[in-house]
């Protein structure tokens, strides 16, 4: 069995839309980036490939390159995951924390569950997504941004 965590920050701005577990969630705000910069993929994609020791989203999916303009971050992890699924692992399981003062989240769990969950090619009792918030303190209380902390444990097969 190995192990693998993953973090991810973002800030908010208008003019984005806000996607969480390749789920569009309607918001005044979205989050910035190179990519549709959907935290909660992206911290899955780092702790995947750290468990399976492939470095991280960086290494494999750089700001620099254009192609990754815009690109949906699940298929990222699509990417990330048949990389790490041909060396042998499988997922165990799947736990995130997701950090956001708004919007509320819960309505959206199972469909994020579930497209995570397709992505890596796993039920979806095996993907955990917890929003929680930061109380009010600092730049993710004042609703500057969103962040996210993913574990992800994968078993080697044979």
């Amino acid at each position: 069995m190995r192990i693998g965590i993953g973090y991810d920050i973002h800030p908010l701005v208008s003019g984005r839309p806000l996607i969480l577990g390749g789920v569009e969630i309607l918001y005044e705000k979205g989050l910035e980036g190179h990519s549709d910069a959907d935290v909660l993929t992206h911290s899955v994609i780092d702790a995947v490939l750290g468990a399976a020791g492939e470095g991280d989203i960086g290494h494999h999916f750089g700001v620099s390159d254009p192609q990754y303009r815009d690109v949906r971050s699940l298929r990222l992890l699509e990417e990330s995951w048949h990389r790490v699924k041909a060396k042998g692992f499988r997922i165990g399981n799947v736990d995130v924390t997701v950090v956001a003062e708004a919007p509320r989240l819960a309505p959206h769990l199972a469909g994020m569950a579930a497209n995570l969950s397709q992505a890596l090619e796993v039920e979806t009792a095996r993907i955990n997504i917890k929003p929680t918030t930061a109380k009010g303190l600092g730049p993710l209380g004042s609703g500057e941004g969103i962040a996210c902390l993913a574990v992800v444990l994968l078993v080697e097969e044979g």
